[in-house]
Order: C-alpha cells, then structure tokens, then sequence
C-alpha cells in the first residue's frame, strides 16, 4: 500500500496562541499510521500565522479525515484545510 502526502493550513483561533505549543499538539493528535514531514508557517492577516503540515498518511479510504478530526479536535483550532495532495 502506498502512502500520500497532504499539505494542510491549520488557523489558530487567536493571535496569542503559541504556534509551537500548537504544534506539539497537533503531532500528538495524529491517528496511527500518521506523521508529520515539516510544518511551515504562513502570515495571513493582523498578527495571524497559520500552520501548513506536511502530513503523511497510508493511502486507505477515507485518505486525510482521520487527521483533519483529530487537528480539528485539538484546543486552539480555528479550522482546518487540505490545500494539497499527492502520492507518494
């Protein structure tokens, strides 16, 4: 079985979060089988940055859901989008 890589924008809810705090806890989140290649950090507007996770997951049913659950689920998360998908 093959494996894809997915891009994702995470937003924080608030200016003041620390991204790094966020992002430990983004890796912690992660369902089995799922990891974290690099994370790269975009201004968006007014002091918000957002996350961009390289995430990469087996290439089963359901491809990045078990992940955008688990991100979306974590204290601190705005919202979450896959920007970009590829197999690898």
């Amino acid at each position: 079985m093959g494996k894809v890589a997915a891009k994702m924008k995470v937003m924080p809810n608030s200016p003041e979060i620390d991204l790094d705090d966020l992002q430990d806890k983004l890796e912690a989140s992660l369902p089995e089988g799922a990891e974290i290649r690099n994370v790269e950090r975009e201004d968006v507007a007014f002091g918000l940055v957002a996350l961009l996770p390289m995430v990469v997951v087996p290439d089963d049913a359901g491809g990045t859901e078990a992940v955008e659950e688990s991100f979306s689920g974590v204290e601190g998360i705005e919202s979450v989008q896959v920007e970009e998908v590829g197999r690898l």
